[in-house]
């Protein structure tokens, strides 16, 4: 049943709390429960949401969430990406074949220069997911994505769970960092996370699993603190239990650590079972998570001479696990950090006593030390060597710890509590939900920002440009989007009086609106293409003077409008995803990207003109050379939602090249060769990285040159370093 029938007054059994049953769309775009904690979390919660009689349909990309079988409301709807990350080749390059549109060739792109695209392009194709069935939902549950597409209207209202800022994670990598090169990488991996910062503050309800995770909410992504709710979560108790017939293994240690990162602090352990071994020499340990092949587990492991003493195990199931703790002596948990700590929860609901570090949200898990645990400091391997040597000698402490840690996972943490407490959030969302787009609204429910029906049109003279195309209303740009005074777009609509055109935006019914050029002096579009909800980048702005219509590339729903040419003094989009190497989106397919106007490029602001980007039939406008000294976008779409770090932009007198697929070499295919420093060699990812679409697939990217790198502030090391970034990030990929 859907929601609107619902809403019509259909009958149903009412669920647990005697409420009418929900049909909740919980996202998430990693869902493997056997490595890393958000698939755990899906897994779980989908279970016993679904046994207190809501319908849940969990939407994943790969590696696809495994759910529970056999319980009625329970589905599972794949949300495909490439999947660049999976075993045996992640980083790969996906075969022209595979290209679908735009948001594909954004992946590769931003995975190319060493970035991790999946929180936004899985939002932008969940957003196109949920505006098509509008209606379906009464409310849609995101598991930490916080990408750009999940902003503004997606068909029902919006929870999100954040289980602790990735900012966190970041910077513990940064402080491991040893080298320059190694920093770089680092920074430009986690780019995405200014998105997620940007996307936290605009929304209206956060989940997080801990007190100490709520306060890191508010302190690193700036969300105001009434907006963020601490919802427990827990052990799966009756799987996580006790079985005296499963054999103890005399000095076996057990650890999860699911990636080779800092913040797991497994490093830290092995050194710790080093100085166990002189006291213990029967100590080993057993590891849930693969093996390193190199960086600092491996080289300890070596180092100390602990090869025959750590396994590691990886791909097991749910029984195995259990039944693995079971046979420990002692579990333990050395993370420097933890938003929750998930492994501490389920060997305490086994009896099996534990020796855990005070990082982050672990205490408020696992309890005082003494009483339910032994606790010791973070990064502290001769502290972690004591309280494993005082529980391996001591059989009546590992008897006292294992019974009082189950008896307080069973009264504070289990998944049926944290479903009925999230299911209260749900409802009071729901409650205070606005009303959808077009309900009263004149003009089909083009709004501007300050409510007033939105009048179609081009935008007088001197207005300024639109900080964010699509989904503006209610939201402030950000510092340095510079929005014209007066500025304002429609939501799903034409723009509003004072804002910059909105081509392509949709008219009522779902139809474009009709093209129409800005005015002389009118501003351009920030970040057209991925706009849709989201908020510019910091320093983002287009150049003062120049302007052109938001693209409509900015919409991942809607075809684009029919291309007109901007008026004198007009330029470019500031960053489109169309002219930026994804062409411009017509029904769902990504045609050719059009030539930047010869005209457009010479005349005064010194920006291509996105010179129909789009016919209306989907067909490229004619293609033209662009003239010598013309400049092309500061970033690129593959920095969209995840901003580059500073320097990034591109080079000045960087232009880019005409209709068709650029060489190897750098230069422009048939449509007409490139004037004159009109080479575009900055950041091979976006423009010239990801080549042009057409057809639906994706032509060879044209190589970077080192002077683009060197004009871009883009390190040589990112240009020519792609296997060590792929090193680099290895680790967090098989997750």
């Amino acid at each position: 049943m859907t929601a609107e029938a619902r809403d019509a007054g259909a009958e149903e059994d009412p669920a647990a709390d005697g409420g009418r049953p929900l049909h909740i769309a919980l996202l998430t775009y990693k869902g493997n429960p056997f490595c890393g904690g958000q698939g755990v979390y899906v897994r779980h919660l989908s279970r016993e949401l679904a046994r207190l009689g809501h319908r849940v349909e969990v939407i994943g990309s790969q590696p696809y969430p495994v759910l529970d079988e056999g319980l009625p409301g329970l589905t599972l709807t794949e949300l495909p990406s490439l999947d660049l990350y999976r075993q045996p080749d992640p980083f790969r390059t996906p075969r022209r074949d595979e290209y679908r549109d735009w948001i594909d060739a954004l992946e590769v792109g931003t995975m190319w220069t060493g970035g991790f695209p999946e929180p936004l392009t899985f939002s932008l194709r969940a957003r196109r997911h949920l505006r098509a069935r509008r209606g379906t939902f009464d409310v849609v549950h995101d598991n930490q994505t916080l990408g750009y597409g999940l902003l503004g209207d997606i068909g029902a209202p919006l929870v999100t769970t954040v289980h602790h800022p990735i900012t966190v994670d970041r910077q513990l990598e940064l402080d491991a960092a040893e080298s320059r090169r190694r920093r770089l990488s680092v920074r430009r991996w986690y780019g995405f996370t200014r998105m997620q910062k940007r996307v936290a503050r605009r929304l209206p309800s956060i989940l997080t699993v801990s007190g100490t995770s709520r306060q890191e909410i508010v302190d690193h992504l700036g969300v105001r603190d009434d907006r963020v709710h601490v919802v427990h979560i827990g052990a799966d108790t009756d799987l996580f239990r006790p079985d005296p017939s499963v054999p103890v293994v005399p000095g076996r240690i057990v650890t999860t650590s699911s990636a080779d990162v800092p913040l797991k602090g497994l490093v830290f352990l092995v050194e710790a079972l080093a100085k166990v071994r002189t006291e213990h020499p029967a100590a080993h340990l057993v590891v849930v998570g693969k093996r390193p092949e190199s960086g600092p587990v491996a080289q300890a492991v070596e180092r100390y001479g602990l090869t025959g003493a750590v396994e590691f195990v990886k791909g097991i199931t749910d029984a195995e696990l259990v039944d693995l703790v079971r046979s420990a002596q002692v579990a333990c948990v050395p993370s420097l950090y933890e938003g929750f700590s998930l492994p501490a929860a389920e060997a305490m609901a086994t009896g099996t006593p534990l020796v855990a570090t005070t990082g982050g949200a672990i205490p408020e898990v696992a309890g005082r030390d003494g009483e339910t645990c032994l606790a010791v400091p973070p990064g502290d391997a001769g502290a972690l060597a004591a309280g494993l040597n005082r529980l391996l000698g001591d059989p009546g402490l590992r008897a006292r710890l294992g019974a009082a840690g189950r008896t307080r996972i069973l009264h504070h943490f289990t998944w049926t509590r944290a479903a009925e407490g999230t299911i209260a959030h749900y409802r009071e969302a729901i409650t205070h939900a606005p009303p959808p787009p077009g309900t009263g609204s004149p003009a089909g429910g083009a709004v501007s920002r300050t409510g007033a029906a939105a009048p179609r049109g081009a935008p007088a003279p001197g207005t300024g440009s639109s900080a964010r195309a699509a989904v503006s209303t209610g939201d402030s740009p950000e510092a340095g989007e510079a929005s014209g005074s007066g500025t304002g777009s429609a939501a799903g609509g034409a723009p509003a009086a004072g804002a910059a055109a909105s081509r392509g935006a949709a008219a009522p019914g779902g139809g474009p609106a009709a093209g129409a050029a800005p005015a002389s002096g009118t501003g351009s579009s920030a970040r057209a293409a991925i706009s849709a909800g989201g908020s510019s980048d910091v320093g983002g702005a287009a150049e003062s003077g120049t302007g052109s219509p938001a693209d409509a590339a900015a919409s991942s729903e809607d075809a684009p409008a029919p291309a007109a040419a901007p008026e004198p003094g007009t330029g470019s989009p500031a960053r489109a995803a169309g002219s930026s190497g994804g062409g411009s989106v017509a029904g769902g397919a990504v045609s050719p990207p059009a030539a930047p106007s010869a005209r457009g490029a010479a005349e005064p602001g010194g920006a291509a003109a996105a010179r129909g980007a789009a016919a209306s039939g989907g067909t490229p406008a004619a293609a033209a050379a662009p003239s010598s000294g013309t400049t092309s976008s500061a970033r690129a779409a593959v920095s969209a939602g995840d901003s580059s770090e500073a320097g990034d932009a591109a080079g000045s007198g960087a232009g880019a090249p005409g209709r068709g697929v650029p060489s190897r070499g750098g230069g422009s295919a048939a449509g007409g060769a490139p004037a004159p420093r009109a080479t575009r060699a900055a950041r091979g990812a976006g423009s010239s990285g990801v080549g042009s679409v057409a057809g639906g697939a994706v032509s060879p990217p044209a190589a970077p040159s080192a002077r683009g790198a060197a004009e871009s502030g883009v390190a040589p090391a990112l240009v020519q370093g792609v296997a060590d970034v792929e090193i680099d990030c290895e680790s967090r990929a098989t997750c």
